[in-house]
């Protein structure tokens, strides 16, 4: 059985320590792009050239100005390590770990109430950039990272509610809930 919530930093800090001669997780929280997904990471003012999907496909989206954004949270070892692959792509070490010192329990309900928003602005990029056709060298970078969009509104419509519901556990109680714990509503 899944746990409700898993806790990714421990993975995360172990692959990409703070006091690395080059440190991934630099992200200022304040600059961060507002379609990330609440959890732990978080992409803000980045500039990497929309390299990141190319290590983290399921975790790392892509905004008009090619910002990247993390719109799933990691849930396990493996999804960490794309994630922290993708994070190092990032020239600017834009990339943040610490949301769980930001978001909070009504923070995140506030982002789950509006998340219409940022699922309208998906669908939206995803028509515009699979239909890119300007330049043939770069159409199959724009119709992969229009797969990222797609993802993004498939998970918002089935998956994310269940993590949030965790992550507002973690939140309130700083530990993964025990099987049969009751999670918070969103």
């Amino acid at each position: 059985m899944k746990p409700a919530y898993w806790d990714p930093l421990p993975t995360a800090r172990s692959l990409a320590p703070a006091d690395a001669a080059f440190p991934v997780f630099r992200g200022v929280w304040a600059e961060r792009n507002w379609r990330n997904v609440p959890g732990p990471f978080y992409g803000a003012d980045t500039d990497c050239m929309m390299m990141g999907r190319d290590e983290a496909p399921h975790h790392i989206a892509y905004d008009e100005d090619g910002q990247e954004f993390v719109f799933r949270q990691p849930v396990n070892v493996h999804e960490t390590g794309n994630l922290v692959r993708g994070a190092q792509l990032e020239l600017y070490t834009a990339y943040g770990c610490d949301g769980d010192d930001h978001w909070t329990v009504g923070s995140v309900r506030d982002w789950w109430r509006d998340r219409g928003r940022v699922r309208e602005w998906a669908v939206a990029a995803a028509a515009e950039w699979a239909a890119y056709d300007e330049d043939p060298r770069y159409a199959a970078h724009y119709h992969e990272a229009a797969q990222g969009h797609r993802d993004f509104v498939a998970h918002i419509d089935d998956g994310l509610e269940g993590y949030l519901r965790g992550y507002l556990f973690w939140l309130e109680h700083r530990r993964e809930p025990r099987p049969g714990e009751a999670l918070p509503g969103l």
